[in-house]
């Protein structure tokens, strides 16, 4: 048996060691990178880690994290923690306090160690409430790594992602997203054959291979060359027979964990004893050792793969001379190493073959002491252990110990801030409570008040649904009498409008119904609160302001600051619906002297007056407003949640001022987060805007038709959102050519139940105006029924709008309307007019003064034409309008109007992804015979029936011929079709 059985050099993965070097060359230029490794059990991951870190050079920073085998519900963040300590031991805790900034109250929240470090004190520990608080540790990790990655590059290892707890997930998949501008090298290792059906990490792999930086690996077996390549490393005298060679490479099937065992079993050089089955092979060292270090072997097993000398000797509880003899023959046997204070297993299946190995009562025996070792460790002062107690007692069939070390692990994982880790203790102390005499007493709550925890917890660690069936199950079981059914029916209210389904508003009424009288001022100020916000989102404007009216009266009598400032809040917004825009802008800044610097009440402030500004045209003020609240958003941790909305409010008003690649940026920034679904709402609505005046519309029908899932159920429920997303879709419909999906998807909004928000539609009222000409114009491009509708719909469409005269910029909205409808030279100099107030998005103007030049085109005035296209075609270039700046270029050109500036770039490059003449000659190529004959009547500007007339055949199949040739040729109408072809020609 050989004492040192690694091989002292790698085999078969040199191209594998390139590829790690050069993602650490990226990351030393500045581009981060995550390297993530999988592979079954014994294929080298650890190996090629431990080859690749041992070539760093002293100018990049390793730090290492190991993920535990706790069973289900691992020790929350137990990998970070170790690399993040090992990171304080580098660097000094003063420094990682420095780098944090303003995350040092989430960073002690995980690692308390630190607040008696670099001037912090425990009272610092201040995490925000409203469950951003995984938001805040995860951006502070984000910020240290980031921040200490300017001084030199990092390399953070975490091996054997197949153990990692669900809170560690979470950390690095937001780690992914958002160190962008860090350098950094993620390289993670996970063992694929345990990565089953339904392990949490199948979907975290799936997601990240989206990722540009993230690259991921799975090492193959050796073949048979390399075998014998592995095998005369190990065998310096190469006295290992072909035939033997033949059996170790058929034996270990190129894996060189198994290479290496079969190598170091003396047998295998006379061919005398090989292993029959795996674990044989994998217990053939421990079989051969004495009885007392197998002993030791077993009780280490039922540790860990790595455990502390200093807990295993209070484990052991025996002579440690003892342990050390048998602790040396395990090394001597090359069963284990040792890794600084730790014994450390040479192979995770080793240790699993061996634990298997155990009796059921030694088992059992052995956990217990495991128990008994960290409950003294605990009580010394030393690192929260609550998890591994619960574990181990479980592991000790001993409910009645394993419920409060159950409780006290999920209040720790609470305290650092993992939200699903703490839900995943919170169902396992349910699972326990019938077990536990007196578990009220002993957990210091009620079953339901525990149900009530998880559920948050759950809701918190973006389980929506899990979290909704909880609190579900927690109402059940609870009589309407209890003192926690109002706060569980709160609660419920809350998490079905959080997954986007309908019914909060009549849960939170039957809440309030439920409260008793006297006693209940503080849950009954919450729930008018969270009662008036879904009023005013499902637009029942009237009732939020009396509801939330209510609610400020009762915050400001019990003093309750923060309410008192988010019902004055709803109030102020509620009130700007129905037109008191001027109160309603007095109001809200009253919301913010309320708040007197409480964070989320802030935070409520900004989202709100910033939308507001934006919705009357003030779009500077509205920038500001937002920048201001993400930047107090980012600092306290939560961008992911009230930094998406408040980048969302930045967007829409740089929008207006032409400043596209701010906005962009913002957007990117966001989605990288990967934000909660109804905040991720509103950024992909904000993208495919710009897609389609920027001149990619096609790309934003793609996406449009990705993102309908996600976007769906929260349209149902916010009506901002209802309107935002319809407006969009009506212009995606509109540039692609697809009229009649543009009007099915903006049509709601006239037969809305209550009066829309009129900030929100007016715009979608001048897109479903621009549907309305298009049908008027070419009617059959829609079925016969679907033009019938349409056309009928104006004065419904028109009636609407003069509903909403009330809102600030009506009349803007309502004169382009008018064009639309009516499209003369007079309504489009009116609209050109409007377009230039404050107020106007800068991006209406040069589309008015397209169809102006259009107009004039159509009444015989090329001169005043040329002067509109002119206009419009400068002004759309210098607010980087693409869509407006190329239309203005064809329609020109097709008109034989000179443009000064305009390029034929500039007319081939369209909404639908246009090219050259080269690419439109090759399109005009794969017309059929009939479509080039449609397309020879589109050019004399015959409508679809007229066309049918002319060749003999309905309206209907010059309708699909029609749309045939605009899909070939990428064009988005039939003016830009004839215009491609004639540019073939």
């Amino acid at each position: 048996m050989t004492s040192s059985p690694s091989s002292p050099t790698m085999i078969g993965r040199d191209t594998d060691l390139a590829w790690l070097s050069d993602l650490l060359l990226g990351v030393r230029a500045g581009t981060p990178a995550t390297a993530i490794i999988g592979g079954e059990a014994g294929i080298g991951k650890s190996r090629l880690v431990r080859e690749f870190t041992a070539g760093l050079g002293p100018d990049v920073r390793l730090i290492l994290g190991q993920c535990v085998d706790l069973g289900e519900v691992a020790a929350p963040y137990a990998p970070i923690k170790g690399a993040l300590r090992a990171l304080v031991a580098q660097v000094g805790a003063d420094r990682v306090l420095e780098a944090v900034g303003p995350g040092r109250a989430a960073l002690i929240a995980l690692l308390p160690e630190l607040a008696t470090s670099g001037g912090a004190t425990a009272g610092e520990i201040v995490i925000t409430p409203g469950g951003a608080g995984s938001g805040q540790l995860h951006e502070a990790v984000a910020v240290l790594l980031e921040t200490l990655s300017r001084d030199e590059p990092i390399v953070l290892v975490i091996e054997d992602l197949h153990w990692v707890d669900a809170a560690t997930l979470g950390l690095l998949r937001f780690l992914l997203r958002s160190l962008g501008s860090s350098r950094v090298l993620l390289l993670l290792t996970y063992r694929s054959d345990d990565v089953t059906r339904g392990h949490p990490l199948r979907g975290f792999l799936t997601e990240v291979e989206r990722d540009r930086w993230v690259e991921r690996r799975e090492l193959g077996r050796l073949s048979h060359d390399e075998v014998r390549d592995l095998v005369r490393t190990l065998l310096a005298d190469d006295a290992l027979s072909e035939q033997a060679l033949d059996t170790v490479f058929a034996r270990s099937d190129g894996v060189p964990f198994f290479v290496e065992e079969l190598v170091g079993i003396d047998g295998c050089r006379d061919e005398g004893f090989v292993p029959d089955t795996l674990r044989d092979l994998l217990l053939a060292r421990y079989e051969r050792l004495p009885d007392a270090a197998q002993a030791f072997l077993r009780l280490l097993s039922t540790g860990g793969v790595r455990v502390p000398h200093a807990l295993l000797a209070a484990v052991d509880g025996g002579d440690e001379g003892a342990l050390d003899a048998a602790a040396r023959e395990s090394v001597r046997y090359g069963v284990i190493e040792i890794d600084g204070d730790d014994y450390a297993f040479r192979h995770a299946l080793v240790r699993e073959a061996i634990l298997a190995d155990l009796l059921p009562g030694e088992r059992a025996r052995f956990h217990a002491r495991y128990a008994e070792a960290y409950e003294a460790q605990a009580a010394a002062g030393g690192r929260r252990l609550a998890a591994e107690i619960s574990y181990h007692w479980l592991g000790a069939h001993d409910p009645v110990r394993a419920f409060p070390a159950t409780i006290q692990a999920m209040r720790e994982a609470r305290a650092a801030v993992a939200y699903a880790s703490a839900a995943q203790l919170g169902e396992r102390a349910l699972e326990l409570w019938q077990s536990v005499p007196d578990p009220e007493q002993v957990s210091g709550m009620g079953k339901l008040e525990l149900m009530g925890r998880t559920a948050s917890y759950l809701r918190h660690a973006g389980e929506g649904e899990r979290s909704l069936a909880m609190v579900k199950a927690a109402l059940a079981e609870c009589p309407p009498d209890d003192e926690q059914y109002p706060r569980l029916l709160r609660d419920k209210a809350l998490y079905l409008a959080g997954v986007g389904r309908p019914g909060s508003i009549a849960i939170l009424e039957e809440a309030l119904a439920a409260l008793p009288a006297d006693d209940s001022d503080d849950l009954r100020a919450t729930i008018l609160t969270a009662l008036a916000g879904r009023l005013m989102i499902e637009a029942r404007i009237d009732d939020a302001v009396r509801v939330a009216g209510e609610a400020f009266e009762l915050a400001e009598r019990i003093d309750f600051p923060r309410y008192a400032s988010v019902a004055m809040n709803i109030a102020a917004v509620s009130r700007a619906a129905r037109g008191e825009v001027d109160r309603a802008l007095v109001d809200i800044e009253r919301a913010r002297e309320l708040a007197k610097g409480e964070g989320s009440a802030l935070l409520r402030y900004w989202v709100n007056a910033s939308d507001l500004r934006n919705l009357v045209g003030d779009y500077h003020e509205a920038v500001r407003l937002a920048e201001e609240g993400l930047d107090r958003a980012r600092r306290q941790g939560v961008e992911r949640s009230s930094g998406v909305i408040l980048a969302s409010n930045a967007v829409d008003p740089l929008f207006a001022l032409g400043e596209w690649d701010r906005a962009d940026a913002l957007i990117e920034r966001g989605l990288a987060l990967d934000p909660p679904a109804p905040f991720r709402v509103y950024l992909q609505r904000a993208k495919l805007w710009a897609l389609v005046w920027r001149g990619d519309a096609e790309r934003a029908a793609e996406l449009l038709r990705s993102s309908r899932a996600t976007m769906t159920p929260i349209m149902a429920v916010e009506m901002q959102t209802r309107l935002g997303v319809q407006r969009v879709a009506v212009e995606i419909g509109l540039a692609v050519g697809d009229v009649s999906q543009a009007w099915r998807d903006g049509r709601g909004v006239l037969h809305e139940a209550q009066l829309p928000l009129a900030g929100y539609a007016e715009p979608l009222m001048w897109a479903l105006a621009r549907v309305i000409a298009a049908v008027r114009a070419d009617p059959m491009r829609v079925s016969e029924a679907e033009a019938a509708e349409i056309l009928d719909a104006e004065p419904a469409l028109r009636e609407l709008v003069d509903r909403l005269a009330f809102w600030p910029t009506h009349a803007m909205w309502a004169a382009f309307v008018d064009a639309e409808l009516q499209p003369t030279e007079a309504a489009w100099r009116a609209a050109a007019d409007a377009a230039r107030a404050e107020t106007a998005p800068g991006f209406l103007l040069p589309y008015a003064e397209l169809r102006l030049g259009e107009a004039l085109l159509a009444d015989g005035d090329r001169v005043g034409a040329r002067e509109a296209l002119q206009a419009a075609f400068d002004s759309a270039v210098a607010g980087g309008v693409t869509a407006v700046q190329t239309r203005a270029a064809r329609v020109a050109m097709q008109a034989a109007i000179g443009l000064d500036g305009a390029t034929s770039g500039d007319v081939s490059r369209g909404s639908a992804g246009v090219a050259g003449a080269d690419d439109a000659a090759d399109a005009v190529a794969e017309l059929t015979a009939r479509e080039r004959q449609v397309l020879d009547l589109i050019a004399e500007g015959l409508s679809n029936r007229q066309i049918g007339e002319r060749l003999y055949i309905s309206g209907k199949t010059a309708s699909v011929h029609v749309s045939a040739i605009l899909r070939k040729l990428g064009a988005s109408s039939r003016t830009e079709a004839v215009f491609l072809a004639r540019v073939a020609r």
